[in-house]
């Protein structure tokens, strides 16, 4: 398997090309051992991995996003992190794993050493790149969730929110975010392109505000888009490229993905 990953890198071109998609393989992989270990029996799949696995998201996603779902037993979140260690190191690879399960939202850290040198990305031997798993154990409740089977290098199945769900969740951030993300907004660029009529699931989106404590109005599937509209007139759209373009499949996404393009896509309905 790690053979597989360093093959993958060499057939790519640039940096930033070869990183992303040895760390892409790696999040597929770490799917696959969740999948097994029953994970997706009480989790769903959310975020731009999500978006990216089942939507094709011309871009990449450092982080795997994922909330608990059900009060079925699965195992719990540190072996879960226990197991993907194991078969980590089984399939070659050198990692080390660190993680946190005492906060609502729980997190690990895998560590891959070594790996960049071997892939011609880095002169030290032993520089970590990493991949984060977040695990939301209490998100707020009104999701729709379905379960998904894709073929990211090999077939996966597992949980996920649905389209109306996950868009909630990119509005969610864009509206409560307190620093500049630039991939939130070009994922909203992405999701207004392909879906002209979306609308996010407003049941999910005002209780995500809620738990997050908005003080504002609470939009409606009405009146959703002067929200966001008013957030992408005040952002710094340099801040936002700078953010994102290395995590493109296509940095010259971004000519299209313009501050004004996006204006005028949040106008159409």
């Amino acid at each position: 398997m790690k053979d597989y990953c360093l093959e993958l890198a060499a057939s790519r071109t640039g940096f930033n090309g070869k990183l992303n998609s040895m760390r892409e393989y790696l999040q597929a992989y770490i799917s696959r051992i969740l999948r097994d270990a029953g994970f997706f029996r009480g989790a769903a799949f959310v975020g731009g991995t999500a978006l990216r696995f089942l939507y094709d998201l011309p871009r990449f996603s450092e982080d795997m996003d994922f909330s608990s779902m059900t009060k079925e037993r699965v195992p719990s979140f540190v072996e879960l992190i226990e197991k993907i260690d194991r078969e980590l190191k089984a399939a070659g690879y050198t990692v080390k794993t660190t993680h946190k399960s005492e906060k609502t939202v729980q997190n690990a850290m895998i560590k891959f050493e070594g790996l960049l040198f071997e892939a011609g990305l880095s002169p030290l031997p032993k520089q970590n790149f990493s991949i984060k798993i977040d695990l939301d154990t209490r998100p707020p409740e009104g999701a729709i969730v379905r379960t998904q089977v894709v073929n990211k290098f090999f077939p996966v199945s597992f949980l996920a929110y649905d389209t109306s769900s996950l868009f909630a969740g990119k509005l969610h951030a864009l509206l409560t975010r307190q620093y500049v993300k630039g991939r939130d907004f070009f994922d909203l660029g992405w999701y207004l392109s392909r879906w002209k009529n979306i609308v996010p699931n407003i049941i999910l989106l005002r209780n995500a505000l809620t738990q997050t404590g908005w003080s504002h109005t609470m939009p409606s599937e009405k009146n959703w888009r002067p929200f966001v509209r008013n957030v992408v007139e005040k952002v710094d759209w340099k801040s936002v490229r700078k953010d994102v373009e290395s995590f493109l499949e296509n940095p010259s996404d971004m000519d299209i993905f313009t501050k004004e393009n996006v204006i005028n896509l949040l106008a159409e309905e």
